[in-house]
């Protein structure tokens, strides 16, 4: 309507902004989705291994399908905090409100002194490898190269660790059968399990002469970060998420043949020539009731590699206050911030976790409860919204006229199809209904 504009940003376009800029738009509020990479797809391209064919395909058709419509206006390649100040935002952009949907992109260091001046040499986090690992085909890629051995550690004790001591794995066996003129695919690996591709050539795990990936949980196998028991949960029902949490690892064991080793924190680094070998763990003993205590007793894992994965967390961003390694909310549910009253958050960022849909069985589930989640957010976002004095006319084609400034200088022409089409290698280029 002439005269009466309501305009939001949101910052992220994969998964939670794109559901969010879909729930803005219908409801006839322009939306501005600032990305910092040119595609807009985050962890879905970046973090979720690229095994996962169907399941990346659909949330990069479902993320499309949310940002190329009437009401949303994309900005790639434009990071908050470096490429745009929050305070520009803030102050010049003439914005309702603007809802960060940032995911969570920063590794947890592991808790060793001095480890993380490592990394590239032996040592490497998450985020990173599975970046590697997802693009290092493409064409022109030219970030880090990953150097997989026999006998790497992988530290973590959730879904996303498992899923790095399987990538490790699939490297090692891919490897190992090219030696012996054997071609095979990553996919089938991981849909038919080791025991059952190796069996078609006529091989065991036992003949390839491998160890394979060691994963390192400072807690038990059944405490893995795998399931979660309902709200204020019986005995009965904690015991029964522990069985399956158990279950579920140890189906990944058996298929993919890595080792399990539960109760071991690392505590110290093993360097030698200015490169991570290995590291230093203290033997944990479970007391039950999920507590675990130290023994006092040390264990030594040597390691050609070590990929940490104990988590990601939200990257900061100049002015948007932190208490720790998390943002610091006023406001635990809609993720608002002290002194900043237009500025919201949703999604990874907001709860400080990585998480992906890593399980095909489950994505739908997750999906829409994530859906359901962010609906609810997004809809008070947009109550408040219309509290606020509409823009005018000439208000609104300022803020249109920074968008396009920004759009255009990073080559983006305002057609999202053709962007998407121009800046997509030939593997993930969707296919629109």
């Amino acid at each position: 309507m002439s005269g009466a504009h309501h305009v939001v940003a949101v910052v992220g376009g994969a998964t939670a902004g794109a559901e969010a800029a879909r729930i803005f738009a219908d409801q006839g509020i322009t939306t501005l989705v600032i990305e910092q990479h040119a595609r807009p797809y985050g962890k879905v391209e970046d973090g979720l291994p690229r095994w996962h064919v169907k399941l990346r395909q659909k949330e990069f058709r479902s993320i499309d399908d949310k940002l190329d419509r009437p009401g949303v206006h994309y900005i790639p390649c434009t990071r908050l905090g470096t490429d745009l100040p929050l305070s520009e935002l803030l102050q010049t952009w003439h914005l309702h409100a603007i809802v960060l949907a940032l995911g969570a992109w920063k590794d947890r260091s592991l808790p060793i002194e001095g480890i993380d001046q490592y990394v590239g040499k032996g040592l490497l986090y998450q985020n990173a490898f599975i970046h590697w690992m997802n693009h290092r085909d493409d064409p022109g890629y030219d970030g880090a190269q990953v150097d997989i051995h026999d006998g790497a550690l992988v530290v973590g004790g959730g879904l996303a660790s498992i899923d790095v001591s399987k990538a490790v794995q699939f490297e090692l066996v891919l490897k190992a059968l090219a030696e012996r003129g054997i071609r095979e695919e990553m996919i089938r690996l991981e849909e038919e399990g080791l025991d059952s591709v190796l069996a078609e050539h006529g091989l065991r795990w036992e003949d390839l002469g491998l160890s394979g990936a060691r994963l390192c949980y400072r807690r038990r196998q059944e405490d893995m970060a795998l399931a979660e028991p309902p709200p204020n949960p019986t005995p009965e029902q904690k015991k029964k998420c522990e069985t399956v949490r158990f279950k579920i690892a140890q189906k990944a064991i058996d298929k993919f043949r890595f080792r399990m080793e539960p109760l071991l924190s690392p505590v110290d680094k093993i360097v030698e020539d200015d490169r991570l070998v290995g590291l230093v763990f203290e033997r944990m003993e479970y007391e039950g009731d999920g507590r675990i205590r130290g023994t006092g007793e040390r264990v030594s894992l040597r390691a050609p590699l070590t990929v940490s994965s104990i988590g990601s967390l939200p990257v900061p961003i100049e002015g948007i206050p932190m208490k720790g390694e998390l943002y610091e909310f006023t406001d635990g549910r809609l993720g608002t911030f002290k002194n900043l009253p237009n500025v919201f958050t949703v999604g990874n960022a907001l709860t400080g976790k990585g998480n992906l849909v890593v399980s095909r069985k489950h994505a739908s589930e997750v999906a829409e409860r994530l859906a359901e989640s962010i609906a609810g957010q997004v809809s008070d976002i947009a109550a408040f919204v219309r509290t606020r004095t509409p823009l005018s006319d000439g208000e609104m084609a300022e803020v249109m006229g920074h968008a396009q400034a920004r759009q255009a200088e990073v080559g983006y022409d305002g057609s999202y199809e053709d962007w998407m089409r121009k800046v997509s290698p030939p593997g993930l280029r969707v296919e629109r209904a």
